[in-house]
């Protein structure tokens, strides 16, 4: 009789063990299903990027279901005529977006909201967050602003308990995850990535007067600073030349800025689609950049891929990417004659640019998606398990 209760108790445990087994094999089969929220390429800068990109990415994985809301998105029928209208647009596009949100996010397993700062941390970030706590869904935080300081110095009334009702919150920098803390938050840092084999590295030798800038037309990015350095440049190197990327409310003032400082050899492109940056880079060989508010510009990790060199500002993350005289020269702030000097200094020295540009593109590996997909992954399966644990 005791060797039959014993039988029964191994069958029983054998029976527990290979249920057991058998749940969890069947939870690896079940997909994560993953809602990014951010904007879409209608708004085109890095958040729009790198949401597209982790979408594109995150696709491939068996163990993941990714779906894509935007936070502008666009009216149909009809309404899509008042979404051209000034003030009546901000309504129409609010009004869809929760509709859209209410809709979608009870789908999902976790809420992945794509931030900026200020106002359009309010009227973007803020409604997802708390519509998802409210279905009792996995909220994750990627922030990305380069006003982080500001942001939740000045808005810490809506800011910071938006940020803690998150259950996590990722940034793109080591500077993001500093400013963060400083302000007693938590923030896990998982880099943007650079899609290595869409640019072409060659070496930039012998180095040419051949520039480009890729920074929309707002004043935190102070494109004015690095046309006025351009144009110190052309007085030394006269066949300079120089390619503007970028659009937005400040296009008409530059283009204007160009003619009185009698810029020659510039050409102002417009907005160039992610695919288009590849091209754009091979056809120059020093990116300037002249930001006075920054994270983790995408563009200079794009310019590093490709064999650019880069002569930058050392505003907000910048020095947490481009580590000065290693793999590009840093320059203070609102300094168009540092920035000039710094760019002329490469054209004078064509040991010290391709020592530059070599150490440049090693540094992308830690920015590839082979490393960044790890982390990616390990980081959501983290927020999902909590969820299951806490019931």
């Amino acid at each position: 009789m005791e060797q039959t209760k014993e039988r029964t108790i191994q069958e029983w445990n054998e029976t527990r063990r290979a249920g057991e087994h058998e749940a969890e094999t069947a939870a690896t089969r079940v997909p994560l299903r993953i809602l990014v929220i951010a904007p879409s390429h209608d708004i085109l800068g890095g958040q729009s990027v790198h949401a597209s990109q982790l979408v594109k990415e995150f696709s491939k994985e068996p163990s993941l279901r990714v779906g894509f809301l935007p936070i502008n998105p666009r009216a149909p029928g009809f309404l899509r005529h008042l979404q051209r209208v000034k003030y009546v647009r901000t309504i129409v596009t609010s009004v869809i977006y929760l509709i859209k949100l209410l809709r979608n996010i009870p789908r999902y397993d976790v809420i992945h909201v794509s931030s900026a700062a200020h106002t359009g941390f309010m009227v973007a970030t803020m409604p997802p967050v708390f519509i998802g706590k409210l279905f009792g869904k996995r909220v994750v935080l990627n922030y990305h602003a380069g006003q982080a300081e500001e942001h939740l110095r000045d808005w810490r009334r809506t800011a910071i308990p938006t940020i803690r009702r998150a259950d996590a919150t990722v940034v793109s920098s080591g500077w993001l995850v500093d400013v963060f803390a400083r302000h007693g938050l938590k923030a896990h840092a998982i880099f943007n990535h650079v899609e290595l084999d869409n640019f072409h590295f060659r070496e930039r030798i012998p180095l040419r007067p051949a520039f480009l800038s890729n920074r929309n037309f707002a004043p935190i990015y102070n494109v004015p600073c690095m046309l006025r350095a351009f144009a110190l440049i052309q007085k030394r190197f006269a066949d300079a030349s120089l390619v503007v990327a970028g659009d937005g409310a400040q296009r008409a003032e530059l283009e204007q800025l160009a003619r009185d400082l009698k810029l020659r050899n510039i050409r102002f492109t417009g907005l160039v689609a992610p695919e288009k940056m590849p091209e754009l880079c091979e056809s120059a060989d020093i990116y300037l950049n002249a930001s006075n508010v920054d994270n983790m510009p995408l563009s200079i990790l794009e310019a590093f891929a490709a064999g650019l060199l880069v002569v930058t500002t050392n505003a907000g993350g910048i020095p947490y990417v481009v580590t000065h005289e290693k793999t590009g020269l840093l320059v203070e702030m609102n300094d168009h004659e540092a920035m000039a000097a710094a760019a002329i200094r490469l054209l004078e020295d064509e040991e010290l640019a391709a020592g530059l540009a070599r150490s440049a593109r090693a540094e992308c590996v830690k920015y590839k998606w082979e490393v960044v997909r790890g982390r990616w992954l390990d980081f959501y399966r983290e927020v999902a398990g909590k969820g299951e644990s806490s019931g």
